[in-house]
């Protein structure tokens, strides 16, 4: 049992990487739809090369993590839980809800590989 819940939370940790690294490279071409996502939640536009260096930074330390060092990936899980609690507080407070499953999405990938670098490290 134990084995199949390190797999299961490291294949989560790959998602995370992955569909992060994915939202950075949206926001550094200022994607239309990061663009319009922005704007619909209030978020300027000025802040969006931020955003994305901050998420690509938790991407980097993931990483790092997932090559053997496992306190960076779990201190840049922990940010990118951060990152995406504040996410969806921000749709919540701006009522974008047709669309927060996304943010939520990346909140629960986030928490699994903060679970996998956890379960790694003890």
């Amino acid at each position: 049992m134990t084995g199949a819940v390190e797999v299961a939370l490291l294949v989560a940790t790959l998602f995370c990487v992955l569909a992060n690294a994915a939202e950075v490279a949206g926001k550094a071409v200022r994607a239309r739809f990061v663009v319009q996502n922005s704007a619909e939640v209030g978020v300027a536009a000025r802040w969006i090369p931020y955003l994305a260096l901050l998420e690509g930074a938790g991407v980097a330390g993931l990483v790092a993590g997932l090559f053997g060092l496992r306190t960076v990936g779990l201190a840049a899980a922990l940010g990118l839980v951060l990152f995406f609690v504040g996410a969806v507080a921000v749709h919540i407070r701006a009522g974008v809800l047709h669309n927060i499953a996304f943010p939520a999405g990346f909140l629960a990938s986030a928490v699994a590989a903060a679970g996998y670098f956890a379960w790694a490290a003890g």
